[in-house]
């Protein structure tokens, strides 16, 4: 005989039977009241903590806190209900009605179903919840509002922001938007959904600041832009020595809730104090705004220089105070001086900011500068801005002039790809834009090209530039000049500075010089005063010059020698404090050219080649070799300047079949069969 039961032995009452009793008694210790009461207050207790929470601006983990605990109390209610009965003469433990064996198991019973209905009702309140919170790593810091008495504090709040903005940009795990994109908010009321939409991000952080002498409070919330809750906020009032504290505190509080991960090294860039001089930090934030603001304005420039200094000289080892002034004056020798004393200013002042910290950063990207601005030494300049990008990996400056540098050495797809990661980190900034163009423009996509250029005048329709852009590439791709009229008549009701007006009186009279209207392009010339080139000398050159093509076209040669030769006193003028400059050297060429000086030309044009020859920059060098052709098409050298043009029109350059058709620079060869040969060529090709 077997000792073990059969298989359909089933020993006590039968299972209708214990159901049944299991039941009844739940019922009869009123376990179903309890049970309903409970779920009905605590859907009420998580409906109002859902509305109020965001309002008291408390974080999320709090509200699920609240949830957690109701669904741990539930079981217990339950086993309460059980064991106790409330009764008139007070709480009672509930006498039993069955054996105790039974009890146990519908004890245990009750345990299991109390269990698994918080389970599944945790699963429901809670997951997704905890699915919203996975939001996206990406944020915008919008500009923080001043509720100082002292309105002269914005730009203190401006560099709360800024720094704010510049530890996060340090987290790789992030996508962070520039300054420049989100500055157009500044003091609109927000709708956080749009911001977020137009910004492509998931998160928003909002702020103010509030400076009193040497206090400093600061407001944040970190706000959901896909459904505007409160992720999380947080208030500091702190000694103004304190504010690189509340900085870094934001970022790690701000990676934490977003779920990024923080590298050891990233964390201690973000924990490391630029300066202890509160002085020296106040005029570093003043300087940095107005070298942001003041990109095309000299003035501004000549500001922030003064105060990029005084830092310094409040504070010898501020570094990156050291490492932001090299940057402006390699910008302003790129843009408007470029002397000798400004290129080794920008170079010895990256070297001390390297010196005092060898891993910051933006001394990395401020050496790059000065070895591609100064030096148009792109090889070593490329080395320094991958170091500077992988210390700033969400910065879209660093991606702009990696997309610079890459395409100097030639490397198309991998600058085109730089351009394209830094306008998505700066999507409201129309100057990455123009960069862009440029790209595509060389490689004669001109589909792409005007895409672009479309996206920029959408963010900025009055952009000066942008108009600009998009009448060359009008003239370069179809030898349409009615985009450039248009443009001229668009830009006539905008407000804009002395720089900008040249930029335009210039453009206009090139295009006079386009359509064969000498008289017209000369007397818009002519019109300028010299003394509105005073920050820009090489302008002055260039007007002189263009006065110059102008009457030999009406051939007023004694009137033409005149402006060639005040030209070209004033480019020797500058070559004397930028021999190197390969742009200068080729206007020199083509002046000496008019002038008849053919071997002096010759030999300057030779000289601006081998200073920047297309194998040393693959984006600069074609004008450099355009200019070349030119001083051959002047001088008489037929064959050579058609052979150096059959080369620029196989290549990335911006000479096109159009422009050799239309520029009038080119009128010496439209007689030569090997010209016309050339473009039947390349126009059957475009």
């Amino acid at each position: 005989m077997s000792i073990f039961p059969p298989l359909n032995y089933n020993p006590g009452e039968p299972k209708s039977v214990a159901l049944s009793g299991f039941f009844e008694e739940v019922k009869r210790r009123k376990v179903y009241r309890v049970a309903a009461a409970y779920i009905i207050a605590a859907g009420g207790i998580i409906q109002l903590a859902s509305a109020a929470f965001p309002a008291w601006e408390l974080p999320n983990w709090a509200l699920r806190l609240v949830i957690v605990l109701l669904l741990i109390g539930f079981p217990i209610a339950l086993l309460l209900a059980w064991a106790f009965d409330v009764t008139p003469q007070g709480i009672k433990t509930t006498p039993a009605s069955a054996p105790k064996a039974n009890l146990r198991r519908n004890l245990l019973v009750l345990v299991a179903a109390g269990v698994l209905v918080s389970a599944i009702a945790g699963f429901f309140l809670l997951l997704p919840r905890a699915s919203a919170h996975k939001i996206d790593k990406s944020i915008a810091v919008l500009p923080f509002e001043n509720l100082s008495d002292d309105k002269e504090n914005a730009y203190f709040a401006d560099g709360i922001q800024d720094d704010v903005l510049t530890n996060l940009s340090k987290i790789g795990d992030l996508k962070v938007i520039s300054r420049t994109s989100v500055m157009p908010y500044r003091g609109k009321a927000s709708n956080v959904r749009e911001i977020g939409k137009a910004l492509g991000v998931a998160t928003i952080l909002e702020g103010s600041v509030r400076r009193i002498g040497n206090r400093v409070r600061v407001n944040v919330q970190l706000i959901n832009a896909e459904n505007d809750q409160h992720i999380w906020a947080e208030d500091y009032d702190r000694d103004l020595t304190d504010v690189f504290a509340i900085q870094t505190d934001l970022a790690k509080k701000i990676a934490g809730e977003l779920q990024a991960k923080l590298s050891p090294a990233e964390q201690a860039q973000m924990e490391r104090k630029p300066t202890e001089n509160g002085e020296a930090y106040l005029a570093f934030v003043q300087a940095h705004n107005l070298f942001v603001a003041g990109v095309e304005d000299i003035g501004k420039l000549k500001q922030s220089e003064q105060l990029y200094a005084r830092a310094i000289e409040l504070d010898p080892k501020f570094a990156l105070a050291l490492a932001w002034y090299s940057q402006l004056e390699s910008w302003i020798v790129h843009t408007f001086d470029p002397t000798r004393e400004r290129r080794e200013k920008a170079r010895a002042l990256a070297d001390q900011a390297l010196q005092l910290q060898p891993d910051l950063p933006e001394a990395h990207l401020a050496l790059g500068f000065s070895q591609y601005y100064g030096d148009n030494n792109f090889e070593a300049a490329l080395k320094e801005f991958e170091i500077a990008q992988r210390g700033l990996p969400n910065d879209a400056d660093g991606y702009l002039a990696l997309g610079a540098i890459q395409r100097r050495l030639g490397k198309w797809s991998e600058s085109t790809a730089s351009l394209e990661k830094a306008a998505s980190l700066n999507p409201k900034d129309s100057w990455v834009l123009q960069n862009l163009s440029h790209n595509y423009e060389m490689l004669r996509d001109f589909d792409a090209a005007n895409k672009t250029i479309d996206r920029g005048l959408q963010i900025n329709p009055t952009g000066v530039g942008l108009w600009e852009i998009k009448s060359k590439l009008a003239i370069a791709e179809k030898g349409d000049l009615s985009v450039a009229e248009q443009a001229f008549q668009s830009v006539k009701s905008m407000p804009m500075s002395n720089e900008e007006k040249l930029r335009i009186a210039g453009a206009r009279a090139d295009v006079f010089l386009l359509e064969r209207k000498y008289k017209e392009g000369l007397r818009e010339a002519e019109s300028l005063p010299d003394d509105l080139f005073t920050s820009i000398p090489a302008k002055l050159c260039a007007k002189y010059y263009l006065i110059g093509f102008a009457r030999k076209a009406l051939q007023d040669e004694a009137g033409a020698r005149a402006a060639f030769l005040k030209a070209k006193d004033l480019v020797e003028a500058q070559l004397k404090q930028s021999p190197d400059a390969a742009d200068m050297r080729i206007q020199l060429a083509k002046i000496l050219a008019y002038l008849g000086q053919k071997n002096a030309a010759l030999a300057e044009a030779q000289r601006a080649a081998e200073l920047l020859p297309e194998s040393k920059d693959a984006f600069g060098g074609p004008e450099i070799t355009a200019g070349v052709a030119e001083v051959y098409c002047i001088v008489g050298e037929n064959d050579r300047a058609i052979e150096v043009l059959d080369g620029l029109l196989s290549r990335p350059s911006g000479v096109t079949v159009p422009l050799l058709k239309l520029s009038p620079a080119w009128d010496p060869l439209r007689n030569d069969p090997r010209f016309q040969a050339l473009i039947d060529k390349y126009g059957a090709k475009a």
